[in-house]
């Protein structure tokens, strides 16, 4: 069974090992605990299938903007669709909350992410030069505007 939800404080070491399995760098447990507790100013998402978490997805919400700060799944739950129904909640969410703009960055490499952005109404605002480390790489700058939702 598949359950989509916000995210507690107890979900924090399923985040943290999804977090060093899909990231080169991935984010501290502590930045994670520090992220679920600020939930006046965050959004994070899990995704489980039989219990188990499988991904997450996270926000900052900053007056009437929404930055996207990570979306996750485990590699061995990849190319099943989580990723964009995830995804979807989360922009659906933060629109709710009178988000009016949704930001993301993503590497210019990641042609899987890019096409679920795209798919979802995202488009290339811009550019970040040498964004990411290791390995050192340029991000687009995607966004998505409520009245252009297509989610």
């Amino acid at each position: 069974m598949l359950n989509l939800r916000v995210a507690t404080l107890d979900d924090k070491d399923a985040i943290f090992e999804i977090e060093k399995a899909c990231f080169s760098i991935p984010w501290s447990l502590d930045s994670i605990t520090t992220e679920l507790s600020e939930t006046e100013q965050r959004l994070y998402l899990v995704v489980e299938a039989e219990g188990q978490i499988i991904g997450y997805a996270g926000a900052w919400l900053v007056l009437d903007e929404g930055q996207i700060t990570n979306i996750a799944i485990h590699p061995d739950f990849r190319r099943e669709g989580y990723g964009v129904m995830l995804t979807r909640k989360l922009i659906r969410e933060l629109f709710k909350r009178g988000m009016n703009e949704i930001f993301l960055e993503v590497r210019i490499s990641n042609v899987a992410a890019l096409t679920m952005y795209r798919r979802l109404g995202l488009t290339v605002k811009g550019l970040r030069k040498n964004y990411y480390t290791a390995p050192v790489e340029d991000a687009y700058i995607m966004s998505i505007i409520r009245e252009e939702a297509l989610v």
